[in-house]
């Protein structure tokens, strides 16, 4: 792997504390977005894939933020991370 990978903070939303016995912050690691996300697996198994679908992208209807930036305005889930990043997993809230 030619990339730099960096150890970043990982706040996971209330819904996901089941998963991760009750932490909502985790430290992992990863040279982009996409890595770091399929490197909580790795400690806490399951999350993930309530975090990508099927085909590995990140879920319509979650949120992604690397140091309060929306990735989708960033280079979406290959946004290049720094140690001490800090990424948000937010699901979007839908109303009627």
């Amino acid at each position: 792997m030619s990339a730099k990978t960096a150890e970043v903070k990982i706040r996971l939303p209330a819904p996901l504390k089941k998963l991760s016995h009750g932490k909502t912050e985790i430290i992992c690691e990863g040279s982009d977005v996409k890595e770091a996300i399929c490197n909580i697996d790795k400690k806490f198994p399951g999350i993930t894939e309530r975090i990508l679908d099927e085909n590995g992208n990140i879920r319509r209807f979650i949120n992604v933020f690397v140091n309060g930036q929306d990735i989708r305005f960033l280079n979406g889930d290959k946004t290049k991370l720094k140690n001490g990043d800090e990424i948000s997993i937010i699901p979007a809230i839908a109303g009627g």
